[in-house]
């Protein structure tokens, strides 16, 4: 199997299931033209965000790491009416391109994007009042995903749904041993989530155009569970 035949697969699912976008396929171009890395999530992965929140009835999102918007896009899609995003972005340059592609895609008033270290803004909206939050998407640095766990207990409740993108790390993630900063936050990341009482959660590797990677899911359940 190569990288090659599994975007191939992704091509074929993704003509038939998600088929083309004029908003997402223009948030990928603007994203390109700026110069943003190409780490978004694939076609297919957002149609499986929006379809997790939509299953959740979510009608708040916190997300953790916007960059030009194209998973906020497929979240928000997923909200009624009332819904709202609230999207956390490093970098003032890509928090531009997405605020760009969230107007085209006419859902500048479901989503806010705030912008500085999500370390920082995470303690604003605690402060501020906001959750609890249906659904929290962390797609940022993950040497932070630890804090952003933490965080994203604060401002959850029972039936909420905590989703981690990029938790594999080509399969890195199993080396204890492992010097990289970003493998070492999501082993901690792991087992913070494994040792926490009020979580359930599972991970997924995938394959795709993306390359290898997947991703975990934990539902705040507010209790110990019997079993995992």
């Amino acid at each position: 199997m190569t990288l090659a035949q599994w975007t191939e697969v992704d091509d074929y699912f993704n003509g038939l299931l998600v088929g083309p976008d004029e908003a997402l396929d223009a948030a990928v171009e603007a994203g390109d033209g700026a110069g943003l890395p190409a780490i978004q999530v694939a076609a297919n992965q957002g149609k499986l965000l929006n379809l997790l929140a939509r299953l959740q009835g979510a009608r708040t999102v916190l997300e953790i790491g916007t960059l030009g918007g194209y998973s906020t896009i497929w979240l928000a899609r997923a909200l009624p009416e009332s819904g709202k995003v609230v999207t956390l972005e490093a970098d003032p340059a890509y928090a531009e391109v997405a605020r760009a592609n969230i107007e085209r895609a006419g859902l500048a008033d479901v989503v806010e994007i705030r912008v500085g270290r999500a370390l920082d803004t995470l303690p604003e909206l605690a402060a501020q009042g906001h959750g609890p939050f249906d659904v929290v998407f962390i797609d940022a640095d993950k040497p932070s995903n630890p804090d952003y766990l933490a965080w994203s207990l604060k401002l959850t409740r029972p039936g909420s749904l905590i989703i981690a993108d990029n938790v594999v790390r080509d399969g890195e993630v199993v080396d204890g041993a492992s010097e990289d900063p970003k493998v070492q936050g999501v082993r901690r990341f792991t087992e913070l989530v494994a040792a926490e009482p009020t979580l359930t959660a599972t991970a997924l590797q995938t394959v795709g155009s993306k390359g290898y990677d997947g991703l975990m899911m934990a539902l705040v359940t507010g209790q110990a569970p019997e079993s995992r």
